[in-house]
C-alpha cells in the first residue's frame, strides 16, 4: 500500500469515527445538566411553588414558580444547558423586583424532570406550560425570555403563540449553524439530532422582539444576534453590553436597565390596552 493510499485511508477512518461519536454522545457534549433527586427541596426566601407536569409519554417536567403580590404578569424564562433550575432560580431577582411573576422549567434530564429529551419535546414540554400558565394569565401578561440555548426554544413557543413580548438573551441564529462553527466539515444536516432554527421561527413571532448581547460573546458571537436583527430590521431591537461576554451579562449595571426598561415598556402597553 502506498504512503498516500495509508494516508488517506487514516484521514477518512479518524472522519467516520469523529462522525459516530459526535452522532452517539452529541448529548453529552451539548447539555451538561445537574441531576436532582427527587427528594431534593428548594428552599428560597421568597415565594414559590413547586410544580411537576407529568406528560402522556411518561416523561415528566419540573418547575418553579416564583410569585409576588399585585403581580404585572409572568416572566416565563427559558434557560441555558447547564445545571438545573436550583442555580437558575436566582434570575427571577430582577424580574420580581420590577413586579413580575417568574417561571423556569428544568428540560428532560435536567434537575428533577425525567424523560427523554429530544428537540420536538423541549417544544411540546414547552408549549404545553405556556398553556398551563394561559389558565392564570393572559396572553398580554406574559413575557417570554430564552437565554443562550433557550434562546430558540423561546422563539419556537412565541411563534406559536401572542406574548406580550419576546426577550432573548446572548442568542444563537440557529442552533445547526452555531455547531457548524465548531464542525463545519461534518456532516451536521445528517448527524445533528438539534437544528432550533431560530431564524425560521422568528419571522413568525408577532410580539415585540427585544434582544440583549454582549459585544465580547466569545462562545455565541454578537454576529448571531445581528444576523436575526437583520431578518426583521423594524421588529427586532438589540441592546449590546460593551465588554460583555457570555456567562457575565448580570454584572453589567446595562443588562438590569434592559429588563428594568423592557418590563415597564411591556407594563405601560398593558395599562393603554387597558384604557383603550
Amino acid at each position: 500500500m502506498s504512503t498516500g493510499l495509508y494516508i488517506i485511508i487514516l484521514v477518512l477512518t479518524a472522519y467516520l469515527i469523529v462522525t459516530l461519536l459526535i452522532y452517539t454522545f452529541q448529548h453529552y457534549f451539548f447539555f451538561r445538566p445537574e441531576i436532582l433527586p427527587n427528594s431534593f427541596k428548594y428552599d428560597y426566601p421568597f415565594n414559590f411553588e413547586e410544580i411537576t407536569f407529568d406528560m402522556e409519554d411518561g416523561g415528566s417536567v419540573n418547575a418553579l414558580h416564583f410569585k409576588v403580590p399585585n403581580s404585572r404578569g409572568i416572566v416565563y424564562y427559558f434557560k441555558g444547558n447547564s445545571r438545573s433550575i436550583k442555580g437558575w432560580a436566582k434570575f427571577s431577582r430582577d424580574f420580581m423586583g420590577n413586579g413580575y411573576d417568574f417561571f423556569v422549567m428544568d428540560y428532560r434530564g435536567f434537575g428533577k424532570s425525567r424523560g427523554k429529551r429530544t428537540e420536538a419535546k423541549l417544544y411540546s414540554d414547552s408549549q404545553h406550560i405556556y398553556k398551563y400558565l394561559q389558565k392564570s394569565y393572559e396572553e398580554k401578561d406574559i413575557i417570554i425570555y430564552g437565554r443562550s440555548l433557550g434562546s430558540g426554544i423561546a422563539t419556537r413557543i412565541a411563534s406559536w403563540n401572542n406574548p406580550r413580548m419576546l426577550l432573548l438573551d446572548s442568542p444563537y441564529y440557529s442552533f445547526y449553524h452555531h455547531i457548524r462553527r465548531y464542525a463545519f466539515i461534518l456532516p451536521l444536516k445528517i448527524i445533528l439530532r438539534y437544528q432550533i432554527r431560530t431564524d425560521q421561527f422568528i419571522k413568525k413571532v408577532e410580539a415585540p422582539v427585544h434582544i440583549i448581547h454582549g459585544n465580547k460573546d466569545r462562545l455565541i458571537p454578537i454576529s448571531n444576534s445581528v444576523r436575526l436583527k437583520k431578518l426583521r430590521p423594524k421588529h427586532i431591537k438589540i441592546t449590546t453590553i460593551a465588554g460583555g461576554g457570555h456567562n457575565n451579562l448580570p454584572s453589567f449595571p446595562g443588562y438590569h436597565e434592559f429588563i428594568y426598561k423592557r418590563l415597564n415598556e411591556a407594563a405601560i402597553e398593558w395599562q393603554k390596552a387597558k384604557v383603550v
